[in-house]
């Protein structure tokens, strides 16, 4: 059962007891990303969270990472476009310890200028791999030719140029506008009561920050074409379609549909471009579902003298997929392997409390188990192929990286 719980200060708290488990997943979810910054600040809230570990005003960076060690513990963070999250997952008997440590590094990160030098470097190199990641990069090279200048278009990790500007005053600026408690939930599962709220309550229930307004500007979906020459082994081509924003009442329409083309070893593109061709080791596809768009991504790997047959057979598939529309065989198999990932990542602690801060942070609301397995059942074949018709067009974004940075000559 999933308790909701609203403190004084307008600071959300979700927890649920899980008791047939020993361990308790807690999450501080902040409702800021890099969507929420500028050209001259991109990289701040990822920066900040890299901040939170490098030590508060009673303990240093060895400190924070012995606390967790010493009980057996683990505490980790990460940004996205949309959101952040501090999380910790212990024993159950640890609780208390856990959540003290994480409010001591959300309210007292001392930003010591020290350590922010020697994690501007540290940031500077995650770049720098990232970098030599062709395959993930061309990613966030795809988001830029959709989103172009609006802040969606921003790498996360931001720039070695932004970052140099960086200090303890703008970082404590950036969370006083926006770590404020109306933009934030904790989110706790595991072997918890229901009294854990009131500890959560002392320490996050009473501060108050700025007045930050969130930024409502609409991204608007670009066809572009950006290809970047890189010395790799391999072009990584992805392709980019309109999707859905979180929350949406064909949400699952769309799930089922990229599940099926290529979501799994069994999907559309992996048997054509993988099994059939030989044409990749690496082909998939996948949604991201923002605050007001989406994007449907397909992506593959593949041999530079081999990309026009690459681009021309996932052409080939999307058109086979609107023309002839799904079979009820794939549909089935879908809605269960759905259920079945969904079912098993709720025996993990930590699943749970990612799943229950998302939810309240992006949407407001829990459904239950049961409730989205009856979504997920009424999925028909038509409400899938419909979506096939609206989603695939001729409205498409391109990104490439390849040893020659020149587009497929079919495109």
């Amino acid at each position: 059962m999933i308790k909701k719980y609203a403190c004084q200060n307008g600071v959300r708290v979700v927890l649920e007891n899980i008791p047939t488990v020993r361990s308790v997943a807690i999450g501080v979810w902040i409702g800021t990303g890099s969507r929420d910054e500028d050209k001259n600040n991109n990289g701040i809230s990822h920066f900040l969270e890299h901040m939170f570990f490098k030590g508060t005003k009673k303990r240093s960076a060895r400190d924070i990472a012995e606390s967790f060690d010493s009980i057996g513990g683990q505490v980790n963070a990460f940004t996205s476009k949309e959101y952040t999250c501090y999380y910790a997952k212990v024993l159950d008997t640890h609780a208390d310890f856990a959540l003290d440590v994480l409010s001591d590094m959300f309210f007292n990160s001392a930003f010591v200028e020290e350590e922010l030098k020697k994690e501007k470097n540290v940031v500077y190199e995650e770049i720098k791999m990232y970098e030599d990641t062709p395959d993930d990069i061309v990613h966030d090279v795809l988001s830029k030719a959709i989103y172009e200048n609006h802040p969606l278009g921003y790498p996360i990790l931001g720039t070695e140029e932004t970052l140099a500007t960086f200090n303890g005053d703008t970082l404590r600026e950036y969370m006083h506008n926006h770590y404020i408690p109306e933009n934030v939930v904790i989110s706790v599962a595991g072997n918890i009561t229901e009294s854990f709220i009131h500890e959560i309550e002392k320490l996050f229930g009473s501060y108050s920050a700025g007045n930050h307004e969130k930024s409502t500007a609409q991204p608007n979906f670009h066809t572009n074409k950006i290809a970047r020459k890189k010395d790799t082994e391999q072009a990584h081509l992805c392709l980019g379609y309109q999707g859905l924003p979180v929350g949406h009442d064909e949400m699952y329409n769309l799930i089922l549909l990229n599940n099926i083309l290529g979501g799994s070893m069994s999907s559309r593109l992996f048997q054509d471009v993988r099994e059939d061709k030989g044409l990749a080791y690496s082909v998939f596809s996948y949604h991201s579902a923002f605050q007001d768009t989406g994007i449907v991504t397909l992506y593959g790997g593949t041999g530079a003298n081999q990309l026009d047959v690459l681009f021309d057979t996932v052409q080939n598939t999307l058109s086979q997929l609107k023309r002839e529309g799904i079979t009820a065989k794939e549909l089935n198999n879908s809605k269960e392997q759905l259920k079945g990932s969904l079912m098993l990542s709720l025996e993990s602690t930590n699943s749970r409390m990612s799943r229950n801060g998302k939810n309240e942070l992006l949407l407001g609301e829990h459904r239950t188990l049961d409730e989205i397995v009856e979504e997920i059942d009424k999925v028909s074949k038509d409400g899938v192929n419909e979506m096939a018709q609206t989603v695939f067009t001729d409205e498409f974004s391109v990104a490439l990286i390849s040893p020659e940075g020149e587009l497929p000559k079919n495109l």
